[in-house]
């Protein structure tokens, strides 16, 4: 398909100003000129390399994670016998923040040149390019020659693993604590038999297995570590509660990060970890595992989420997680604790797997909310916006002491903080033996 290029018609525009500027006879020449003109277009057109002989090839980092830098890299190789000015435009989504979507490049006959642009995703999901535009301009740049290219690609933008270093320390504290290192929680933590060993002065008298010590006329000692092959299952809610943004964050994204760092830790620590996302209905399952390349799996069934503005079916998920796995575990609801929701949806849910499994909610507070709570009025209205937080406030308290009552654990943290404290919550669950 041809197209002129502003050079065409700056130099029309000029040439018609001139002619015309001779009054009478200018009409006929503006005719001659525009004729002339024309000529020399199609000319440059002819001389322009055909758009079919210039390839592309788009290379695409495959997953990137929310808000982190990528870069994008095309090849663009000149199979013509003439020179080639190409411009390739890509189509790449507003919310990949493509520092440029477009690839200008002159070249030889037989000629590669390689060009690339920084990204940085604001949005998650899964992106697939498709088409690219080749534009290839003729020597006298009036005119160029386009035509569409069927490239297909696939990026995945998974959500940020935030507290990756918090769950690092956690995992290595936990790990001094199994092979009998002093530590916060005392000296060979959990209930799992490990091993016998030789008495130091370190070691607590209680730990002195009395039978092997006269075996072997001196002091043995039994050490134990945190029991493994445990589960932990992450119900992550997916409804119009979770749509809602807590510092500049929806608080789904919190929960996600919440539910990275449990399978993380979980999962390298010996336990398996499973993920049932949902909302009025369940939209994702990952049974429990504890391989390395189950927090992968855990992030790529959770990266297409968006919050659906419904009512989550907290006993239609509750179902399906007794159904599917029977045996005793941790259960950690990600949700939000609004009262009326709580009340009439998830309360009422929550004895199905009380009964039989150790439940934990999670939530995320809004620092808002509690600034307002405990701000000085200066005017009516803000006056209003303080007893309104407070109201509030005063609401979730009685939300997490009704869900403390039913049996559940109730993890209510600030932004950041969310995802260290449930596995803190884990770890000490681990360690005293409660699964």
């Amino acid at each position: 398909m041809p197209i002129p290029t502003r050079r065409l018609a700056a130099v029309v525009a000029v040439a018609s100003i001139a002619v015309l500027a001779l009054g009478d006879r200018g009409w006929a020449a503006l005719l001659v000129v525009d004729g002339g003109l024309l000529l020399v277009a199609l000319a440059d057109l002819l001389l322009a390399p055909a758009p079919s002989r210039i390839t592309v090839a788009r290379d695409l980092p495959g997953v990137v994670s929310l808000g982190a830098e990528a870069e994008i890299t095309w090849r663009v190789r000149s199979n013509s016998r003439r020179r080639a000015w190409v411009l390739v435009a890509d189509e790449l989504a507003p919310s990949l923040r493509a520092g440029d979507r477009r690839v200008r490049v002159q070249l030889a006959p037989g000629d590669e040149v390689t060009a690339s642009t920084s990204f940085r995703p604001a949005r998650r999901g899964r992106f697939q390019p498709r088409e690219v535009v080749v534009r290839v301009t003729g020597p006298l740049g009036l005119v160029s020659r386009q035509a569409t290219r069927d490239l297909p690609g696939l990026l995945r933008v998974h959500p940020p693993f935030r507290s990756k270093e918090e769950a690092e320390l956690r995992i290595d504290r936990a790990r001094l604590l199994e092979v009998g290192l002093r530590s916060a929680a005392g000296r060979g933590g959990g209930t799992e038999f490990d091993q016998l060993r030789d008495y130091s002065v370190d070691d607590e008298f209680r730990r002195i297995d009395w039978a092997a010590s006269a075996r072997v006329d001196r002091p043995i000692v039994r050490t134990f570590r945190a029991e493994r092959n445990q589960t932990v299952i992450v119900l992550l809610d997916n409804g119009r509660v979770m749509a809602g943004q807590v510092a500049d964050v929806p608080r789904l994204e919190h929960a996600m990060d919440a539910a990275m760092m449990l399978t993380a830790v979980a999962t390298r620590l010996g336990d398996r970890a499973g993920l049932v996302a949902f909302d009025h209905e369940v939209r994702a399952v990952v049974s429990p595992g504890h391989g390395p390349t189950q927090l992968g799996r855990v992030t790529e069934a959770m990266y297409q989420l968006e919050p659906a503005l419904v009512e989550s079916d907290y006993r239609g998920a509750f179902t399906a997680t007794l159904t599917r796995f029977r045996r005793r575990a941790m259960l950690v609801v990600l949700t939000e604790l609004v009262e009326q929701a709580v009340g009439e949806f998830l309360a009422p849910a929550l004895p199905l797997i009380c009964a039989r499994h150790l439940v934990v909610i999670g939530a995320v507070q809004d620092p808002e909310v509690l600034a307002w709570a405990h701000a000085s009025p200066a005017d009516p209205a803000e006056a209003y916006r303080k007893a309104a937080a407070a109201a509030a406030l005063e609401e979730r308290t009685r939300t997490i002491a009704h869900l403390r009552g039913l049996g559940a654990t109730v993890v209510d943290a600030a932004p950041g903080r969310l995802a260290p404290l449930l596995a803190d919550t884990y770890l000490k669950v681990k360690a005293t033996g409660r699964l």
